[in-house]
């Protein structure tokens, strides 16, 4: 099996993301991460969809994607895109564990969003494999809350998903 990730450019109508994730459901795919939201085009959203499956399948589902009336457009992104993640964790601290932590902090380019005498809330943007390092370093030092957007991605180049919907 292998990873694909998939933008899918579609109309801002309720219902539209049960129907998308029901493809997959329906095929036995598990979405490993989904993430929604708007676009540079009014009344449309971008979906991006990351699965782990075999290619045959996943044209089938890409075919029937492609036919609902809500969905623009369907593009699976190429291994060399872009792709973040974005988390907030919330680390343990005290007097002792505060500097190594924080030097963590800067050695992954994360951010530190909000500081109490006991925890620290942390921000990172990067490819999952920095994401889960991160994670890796602060887990000693325990981890009391972690949320993740799913992983949003963009095709590498000048070419966008939209510019035919804008002709």
């Amino acid at each position: 099996m292998s990873t694909h990730v998939l933008s899918l450019l579609v109309e801002d109508k309720p219902g539209l993301l049960t129907r998308v994730a029901g493809l997959f459901a329906r095929r036995g795919f598990n979405i490993e991460s989904l993430a929604v939201g708007t676009s540079e085009i009014e009344g449309l959203s971008r979906i991006t969809v990351v699965v782990n499956v075999d290619g045959a399948p996943l044209e089938q589902v890409t075919k029937q994607l492609n036919k609902l009336i809500n969905v623009i457009k369907v593009v699976e992104l190429e291994p060399d895109s872009v792709q973040r993640d974005h988390m907030l964790i919330k680390v343990k601290t005290d007097a002792t564990t505060r500097s190594a932590v924080l030097e963590a902090v800067t050695l992954f380019r994360a951010r530190v969003i909000d500081v109490v005498s006991d925890a620290l809330i942390i921000e990172v943007t990067g490819d999952t494999n920095k994401c889960a390092a991160f994670i890796k370093i602060l887990e000693p030092f325990g981890i009391k809350e972690m949320v993740q957007s799913g992983v949003l991605a963009m095709g590498r180049g000048s070419k966008s998903i939209s510019e035919k919907v804008l002709k």
